[in-house]
Protein backbone atom coordinates (compact mmCIF):
# COMPACT_ATOMS: atom_id res chain seq x y z
CA UNK A 1 0.00 0.00 0.00
CA UNK A 2 2.44 2.19 0.93
CA UNK A 3 4.39 1.36 -2.23
CA UNK A 4 1.35 2.05 -4.00
CA UNK A 5 1.13 5.68 -2.75
CA UNK A 6 4.55 6.33 -3.90
CA UNK A 7 4.27 5.45 -6.83
CA UNK A 8 0.82 7.31 -7.35
CA UNK A 9 2.72 10.40 -6.37
CA UNK A 10 5.94 10.22 -8.03
CA UNK A 11 4.80 12.28 -11.06
CA UNK A 12 6.03 15.21 -8.65
CA UNK A 13 9.44 14.38 -9.30
CA UNK A 14 9.21 12.56 -12.63
CA UNK A 15 8.68 15.45 -14.69
CA UNK A 16 10.30 17.59 -16.98
CA UNK A 17 9.75 20.72 -14.85
CA UNK A 18 10.79 18.92 -11.43
CA UNK A 19 14.07 17.41 -13.36
CA UNK A 20 15.09 21.15 -15.13
CA UNK A 21 14.71 22.89 -10.95
CA UNK A 22 16.83 20.15 -10.00
CA UNK A 23 19.51 20.23 -12.95
CA UNK A 24 19.62 24.20 -12.31
CA UNK A 25 19.70 23.35 -8.41
CA UNK A 26 22.74 21.38 -8.97
CA UNK A 27 24.74 23.64 -11.34
CA UNK A 28 24.03 26.17 -9.18
CA UNK A 29 25.99 24.10 -6.00
CA UNK A 30 28.18 23.70 -8.57
CA UNK A 31 29.18 27.13 -8.83
CA UNK A 32 28.87 28.28 -5.31
CA UNK A 33 31.53 25.72 -4.54
CA UNK A 34 33.96 26.83 -6.79
CA UNK A 35 34.00 30.24 -5.76
CA UNK A 36 35.23 28.83 -2.40
CA UNK A 37 33.03 30.87 0.09
CA UNK A 38 33.24 31.07 3.89
CA UNK A 39 30.59 31.31 6.23
CA UNK A 40 30.36 35.09 7.48
CA UNK A 41 29.08 34.24 10.76
CA UNK A 42 25.53 35.53 12.52
CA UNK A 43 23.34 38.82 11.69
CA UNK A 44 23.92 39.20 15.49
CA UNK A 45 27.72 39.09 15.53
CA UNK A 46 28.17 40.98 12.34
CA UNK A 47 30.23 43.20 13.93
CA UNK A 48 31.72 41.31 16.95
CA UNK A 49 35.48 41.73 16.44
CA UNK A 50 35.06 45.53 17.18
CA UNK A 51 31.97 45.99 19.50
CA UNK A 52 32.25 42.35 21.59
CA UNK A 53 36.26 41.59 21.14
CA UNK A 54 38.24 44.80 21.48
CA UNK A 55 35.89 47.60 22.99
CA UNK A 56 35.45 47.33 26.70
CA UNK A 57 31.66 48.29 26.98
CA UNK A 58 30.40 44.49 27.38
CA UNK A 59 32.62 44.02 30.03
CA UNK A 60 32.70 47.40 32.17
CA UNK A 61 31.40 47.13 35.99
CA UNK A 62 31.59 48.84 38.86
CA UNK A 63 32.32 47.46 43.07
CA UNK A 64 33.86 44.46 43.92
CA UNK A 65 33.52 41.20 43.00
CA UNK A 66 34.70 38.01 43.65
CA UNK A 67 34.32 34.59 41.97
CA UNK A 68 35.21 31.20 43.21
CA UNK A 69 35.01 28.10 40.86
CA UNK A 70 35.36 24.61 41.44
CA UNK A 71 35.81 22.05 38.59
CA UNK A 72 35.32 18.83 39.42
CA UNK A 73 35.49 17.16 36.02
CA UNK A 74 36.83 17.80 32.59
CA UNK A 75 35.38 15.47 30.13
CA UNK A 76 32.03 15.85 30.64
CA UNK A 77 32.44 19.39 31.95
CA UNK A 78 31.40 20.26 35.41
CA UNK A 79 31.54 23.59 37.39
CA UNK A 80 30.40 25.23 40.28
CA UNK A 81 30.89 29.25 41.03
CA UNK A 82 30.53 30.96 43.91
CA UNK A 83 29.96 34.83 42.92
CA UNK A 84 30.07 37.63 45.41
CA UNK A 85 29.55 41.25 44.30
CA UNK A 86 29.45 44.53 46.11
CA UNK A 87 29.06 48.19 44.75
CA UNK A 88 26.18 50.79 43.74
CA UNK A 89 23.33 49.24 41.52
CA UNK A 90 24.02 45.60 42.42
CA UNK A 91 21.26 43.80 42.53
CA UNK A 92 22.18 40.43 43.94
CA UNK A 93 25.22 40.64 46.09
CA UNK A 94 25.67 36.54 45.61
CA UNK A 95 25.35 33.98 42.68
CA UNK A 96 25.00 30.49 42.85
CA UNK A 97 25.98 29.31 39.12
CA UNK A 98 26.26 25.65 38.19
CA UNK A 99 27.39 24.26 34.42
CA UNK A 100 27.66 20.85 32.51
CA UNK A 101 28.88 20.55 29.03
CA UNK A 102 29.65 18.18 26.89
CA UNK A 103 30.69 18.42 22.64
CA UNK A 104 26.93 18.27 22.00
CA UNK A 105 25.10 19.70 25.25
CA UNK A 106 25.00 22.93 27.46
CA UNK A 107 23.56 23.12 30.51
CA UNK A 108 24.05 26.39 33.00
CA UNK A 109 21.63 27.64 35.61
CA UNK A 110 22.14 30.39 38.05
CA UNK A 111 20.55 31.40 41.57
CA UNK A 112 20.30 34.62 43.23
CA UNK A 113 20.30 35.93 46.69
CA UNK A 114 16.82 37.79 45.68
CA UNK A 115 15.28 34.71 44.60
CA UNK A 116 15.78 35.28 40.60
CA UNK A 117 17.11 32.74 38.62
CA UNK A 118 18.34 31.79 34.86
CA UNK A 119 18.64 28.87 32.87
CA UNK A 120 20.09 27.90 29.29
CA UNK A 121 19.95 24.93 27.33
CA UNK A 122 21.92 24.26 24.38
CA UNK A 123 21.90 21.49 21.88
CA UNK A 124 23.75 20.68 18.68
CA UNK A 125 21.90 18.59 16.88
CA UNK A 126 24.65 18.07 13.70
CA UNK A 127 27.75 20.18 13.51
CA UNK A 128 25.52 22.95 11.70
CA UNK A 129 22.36 22.82 13.80
CA UNK A 130 22.13 24.34 17.30
CA UNK A 131 18.92 25.31 19.32
CA UNK A 132 19.39 27.25 22.42
CA UNK A 133 16.35 27.90 25.21
CA UNK A 134 17.08 30.23 27.93
CA UNK A 135 14.69 31.29 31.00
CA UNK A 136 14.89 34.04 33.82
CA UNK A 137 12.50 34.96 36.21
CA UNK A 138 13.05 38.12 38.62
CA UNK A 139 10.62 39.97 40.87
CA UNK A 140 7.29 38.27 39.20
CA UNK A 141 8.83 38.82 35.16
CA UNK A 142 9.70 35.95 33.66
CA UNK A 143 11.17 35.61 30.05
CA UNK A 144 11.42 32.87 28.03
CA UNK A 145 13.85 32.56 24.91
CA UNK A 146 13.93 30.22 22.34
CA UNK A 147 16.60 29.79 19.47
CA UNK A 148 18.05 27.87 16.86
CA UNK A 149 20.76 28.30 13.86
CA UNK A 150 21.64 26.72 11.07
CA UNK A 151 25.54 27.95 10.24
CA UNK A 152 25.64 26.58 6.14
CA UNK A 153 28.92 26.51 4.12
CA UNK A 154 28.46 29.89 2.77
CA UNK A 155 25.93 31.53 4.72
CA UNK A 156 24.07 31.29 8.22
CA UNK A 157 20.12 31.48 9.48
CA UNK A 158 18.89 31.36 12.55
CA UNK A 159 14.73 32.10 14.03
CA UNK A 160 14.49 33.11 17.66
CA UNK A 161 11.01 33.64 19.78
CA UNK A 162 10.93 35.18 23.13
CA UNK A 163 7.59 34.68 25.23
CA UNK A 164 6.16 32.83 22.70
CA UNK A 165 2.63 32.20 23.53
CA UNK A 166 -1.01 31.39 22.30
CA UNK A 167 -2.94 30.74 25.61
CA UNK A 168 -4.97 34.56 24.94
CA UNK A 169 -6.80 32.43 21.57
CA UNK A 170 -3.76 34.08 19.53
CA UNK A 171 0.04 34.30 18.92
CA UNK A 172 1.66 36.65 20.45
CA UNK A 173 5.27 37.37 21.61
CA UNK A 174 8.27 38.85 19.48
CA UNK A 175 9.67 36.46 16.68
CA UNK A 176 13.39 37.36 14.67
CA UNK A 177 14.96 35.68 11.74
CA UNK A 178 18.03 36.72 9.85
CA UNK A 179 19.91 35.56 7.20
CA UNK A 180 23.66 36.16 5.99
CA UNK A 181 25.35 35.15 2.96
CA UNK A 182 28.25 35.51 1.10
CA UNK A 183 27.93 36.73 -1.69
CA UNK A 184 32.00 36.88 -3.00
CA UNK A 185 34.85 35.86 -0.95
CA UNK A 186 35.21 39.15 0.62
CA UNK A 187 31.21 40.61 0.86
CA UNK A 188 28.34 38.94 3.04
CA UNK A 189 24.32 41.00 3.10
CA UNK A 190 22.11 39.90 5.07
CA UNK A 191 18.82 41.12 6.68
CA UNK A 192 16.39 40.76 10.03
CA UNK A 193 13.16 40.83 10.20
CA UNK A 194 10.80 41.25 13.32
CA UNK A 195 7.57 40.28 14.19
CA UNK A 196 6.39 41.51 17.47
CA UNK A 197 2.60 41.33 19.17
CA UNK A 198 2.35 42.71 22.85
CA UNK A 199 -0.55 41.52 23.69
CA UNK A 200 -3.88 40.52 22.09
CA UNK A 201 -6.08 43.78 22.34
CA UNK A 202 -2.15 45.46 20.45
CA UNK A 203 -1.42 45.23 16.68
CA UNK A 204 1.15 43.32 15.06
CA UNK A 205 4.41 45.13 14.28
CA UNK A 206 7.14 44.16 11.91
CA UNK A 207 10.09 46.11 11.24
CA UNK A 208 13.17 45.18 8.88
CA UNK A 209 16.98 45.63 9.23
CA UNK A 210 19.67 44.93 6.42
CA UNK A 211 23.35 44.83 6.70
CA UNK A 212 26.96 44.21 5.11
CA UNK A 213 30.42 43.09 5.42
CA UNK A 214 33.49 43.60 4.25
CA UNK A 215 36.46 41.25 5.00
CA UNK A 216 40.04 42.59 3.89
CA UNK A 217 43.40 40.84 4.44
CA UNK A 218 43.63 42.21 8.04
CA UNK A 219 40.33 44.77 8.64
CA UNK A 220 36.76 44.10 8.69
CA UNK A 221 34.20 46.71 8.24
CA UNK A 222 30.33 46.08 8.81
CA UNK A 223 27.15 48.51 8.68
CA UNK A 224 23.58 47.39 9.44
CA UNK A 225 20.71 49.93 9.10
CA UNK A 226 17.65 49.21 11.67
CA UNK A 227 14.30 50.14 10.98
CA UNK A 228 14.37 52.41 14.24
CA UNK A 229 16.57 54.87 11.82
CA UNK A 230 19.41 53.63 13.54
CA UNK A 231 22.53 52.83 11.52
CA UNK A 232 25.55 51.41 13.08
CA UNK A 233 29.12 51.25 11.24
CA UNK A 234 32.19 49.34 12.00
CA UNK A 235 36.22 49.36 11.16
CA UNK A 236 38.43 46.91 13.12
CA UNK A 237 41.94 46.28 12.10
CA UNK A 238 44.44 43.71 13.05
CA UNK A 239 47.36 45.70 13.75
CA UNK A 240 50.20 43.37 14.58
CA UNK A 241 49.40 39.70 16.19
CA UNK A 242 48.79 41.23 19.49
CA UNK A 243 47.53 44.41 19.21
CA UNK A 244 43.82 45.26 17.47
CA UNK A 245 42.05 48.68 17.07
CA UNK A 246 38.84 49.64 15.47
CA UNK A 247 36.00 52.37 15.13
CA UNK A 248 32.13 51.95 16.18
CA UNK A 249 29.86 54.31 14.87
CA UNK A 250 25.90 54.68 15.76
CA UNK A 251 23.93 57.68 14.39
CA UNK A 252 19.58 57.96 15.16
CA UNK A 253 17.45 59.59 13.12
CA UNK A 254 14.36 59.75 14.59
CA UNK A 255 11.40 62.37 14.07
CA UNK A 256 12.24 65.55 15.99
CA UNK A 257 9.27 67.89 17.39
CA UNK A 258 8.65 70.79 14.52
CA UNK A 259 6.53 73.41 14.66
CA UNK A 260 3.24 71.08 14.53
CA UNK A 261 4.88 67.88 16.20
CA UNK A 262 4.27 65.91 13.26
CA UNK A 263 6.10 62.83 11.73
CA UNK A 264 7.17 65.37 8.85
CA UNK A 265 8.45 67.57 11.29
CA UNK A 266 12.68 68.64 11.69
CA UNK A 267 14.61 65.14 12.17
CA UNK A 268 16.79 64.69 15.30
CA UNK A 269 19.85 63.39 14.86
CA UNK A 270 22.16 61.57 17.57
CA UNK A 271 25.14 59.85 17.08
CA UNK A 272 28.12 58.03 19.00
CA UNK A 273 31.45 57.69 17.98
CA UNK A 274 33.90 54.87 19.86
CA UNK A 275 37.54 54.48 19.48
CA UNK A 276 39.47 51.64 20.96
CA UNK A 277 42.24 49.39 20.96
CA UNK A 278 43.06 45.96 22.61
CA UNK A 279 46.96 44.61 23.37
CA UNK A 280 47.18 40.50 24.51
CA UNK A 281 50.22 40.47 26.57
CA UNK A 282 51.42 36.62 27.55
CA UNK A 283 49.19 36.63 30.93
CA UNK A 284 47.27 39.51 30.46
CA UNK A 285 44.38 41.63 28.22
CA UNK A 286 44.16 45.47 28.42
CA UNK A 287 41.42 47.46 26.43
CA UNK A 288 40.87 50.86 26.04
CA UNK A 289 38.44 53.11 24.34
CA UNK A 290 37.16 56.71 24.44
CA UNK A 291 34.16 57.61 22.63
CA UNK A 292 32.43 61.62 21.19
CA UNK A 293 30.88 61.50 24.33
CA UNK A 294 33.59 62.24 26.71
CA UNK A 295 33.72 59.06 28.24
CA UNK A 296 37.17 57.40 28.41
CA UNK A 297 37.34 53.92 29.97
CA UNK A 298 40.08 51.08 30.49
CA UNK A 299 39.60 47.03 31.21
CA UNK A 300 42.77 44.87 32.45
CA UNK A 301 42.44 41.27 33.15
CA UNK A 302 45.76 39.65 34.26
CA UNK A 303 46.81 35.88 35.45
CA UNK A 304 48.72 36.49 38.26
CA UNK A 305 48.84 33.31 39.07
CA UNK A 306 47.83 29.80 37.55
CA UNK A 307 44.51 30.10 39.00
CA UNK A 308 43.72 33.41 40.35
CA UNK A 309 42.99 36.16 37.86
CA UNK A 310 42.66 39.97 38.80
CA UNK A 311 40.37 42.49 36.97
CA UNK A 312 40.21 45.90 36.64
CA UNK A 313 37.66 48.13 35.49
CA UNK A 314 37.68 51.90 35.05
CA UNK A 315 35.61 55.25 33.79
CA UNK A 316 35.40 58.64 33.44
CA UNK A 317 32.73 61.06 32.25
CA UNK A 318 34.63 63.90 31.34
CA UNK A 319 31.32 65.98 30.59
CA UNK A 320 29.14 64.72 33.74
CA UNK A 321 32.75 64.55 35.69
CA UNK A 322 31.74 61.32 37.28
CA UNK A 323 33.58 58.35 37.16
CA UNK A 324 33.67 54.49 37.81
CA UNK A 325 35.58 52.06 39.38
CA UNK A 326 35.56 48.22 39.60
CA UNK A 327 37.75 45.44 40.64
CA UNK A 328 37.44 41.75 40.51
CA UNK A 329 39.38 38.33 41.77
CA UNK A 330 38.91 34.45 40.27
CA UNK A 331 39.98 31.74 42.18
CA UNK A 332 39.75 28.46 39.86
CA UNK A 333 39.90 24.93 42.09
CA UNK A 334 40.14 21.63 41.03
CA UNK A 335 41.77 18.58 41.62
CA UNK A 336 45.31 17.57 41.61
CA UNK A 337 44.72 15.11 39.09
CA UNK A 338 42.35 17.37 36.71
CA UNK A 339 44.98 20.08 36.65
CA UNK A 340 47.66 17.89 35.46
CA UNK A 341 45.09 16.50 32.82
CA UNK A 342 44.23 19.87 32.10
CA UNK A 343 48.21 20.76 30.98
CA UNK A 344 47.72 17.93 28.55
CA UNK A 345 44.33 17.80 27.37
CA UNK A 346 41.95 20.98 26.31
CA UNK A 347 38.72 20.62 28.12
CA UNK A 348 35.92 20.29 25.27
CA UNK A 349 34.31 23.24 23.84
CA UNK A 350 30.42 24.03 24.83
CA UNK A 351 28.06 24.49 21.97
CA UNK A 352 27.55 27.82 22.56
Amino acid sequence: MVEAKAGSLSFLTNNAIAATIADSYAVFSERRKALKLTNPGTVDNIAREIQKDVLCTNFMFQGLRADFQKVFSLAPLFRIQHGFQMGPNVPSPYNLMALYGTPSVLLQAGLSNDGSAQCFANYRWSPKLISKSQAQISEGQALVQLDSEYTGDDFSASIKAMNPSILDGSLTGIFIGNYLQTITPRVSLGAEGVWQRQALNARPETAISYCGRYKGDDWIASAQYMAQGILNISYWRQLTAQVEAGVDTQLQFAPGLGGNGGMLSSIRREGTTTIGAKYDFRASTFRAQVDSTGKVGCYLEKRVAPVVTMTFAGEIDQVKQTSKIGLAVSIEAAPEELMEASEKVEAPNPPY
